[in-house]
């Protein structure tokens, strides 16, 4: 098997690493995630070496460009964070939230079809290996508070006012 791409990115909001194979992004996380990253590729892939890459199939600065302010650059990237076939529709519908739009857990199981799963999605939400390009950052508790974000309320703030959304 083919090893898997990897870069770090500066960003306003910490480090980043991203990893990527054959065109695909396989997973955007804050650097500081812990043992995340590696957890979550040995459980997709096994044992599989990382390649020190200078920005893999562009993403690296398409991602850049995104922080840097040209926000639907990344809704161009494809993406594979693997998942269960539930998670990977919560997935692909989260990136259906457009850029500068919030929705609540309940509404996101709506558009799923189903508002008793809103549990599921949450945690489907959390398991989220893509940060930014596949926007969990995007929902929001019910009531407009800002509910848990993998990489930290303080960068799920500072992501919305980026994008427009979060206006204090």
């Amino acid at each position: 098997m083919a090893g898997i791409l990897s870069d770090s990115i500066a960003t306003p909001i910490g480090p980043m690493i991203l990893l990527a194979r054959d065109g695909v992004l396989l997973l955007l996380e804050f650097a500081d995630a812990g043992d995340r990253v590696t957890r979550e590729m040995k459980a997709r892939f096994g044992s599989v070496e990382h390649v020190a890459t200078s920005n893999p199939f562009g993403f690296s600065e398409m991602v850049g460009r995104y922080f840097a302010g040209d926000l639907a650059n990344i809704d161009r990237i494809p993406t594979d964070g693997g998942g269960t076939a539930f998670q990977q529709r919560v997935w692909a519908e989260l990136r259906r939230i457009p850029c500068g739009v919030t929705i609540s857990y309940g509404e996101l199981a709506m558009r799923l079809g189903d508002k008793n799963v809103m549990r599921a999605v949450g945690l489907a939400n959390g398991r989220n290996p893509i940060a930014v390009v596949v926007p969990c950052h995007r929902v929001i508790g019910a009531n407009g508070s800002m509910t848990g974000y993998g990489g930290g309320i303080i960068r799920k703030e500072w992501l919305l006012r980026h994008e427009g959304t979060l206006l204090i």
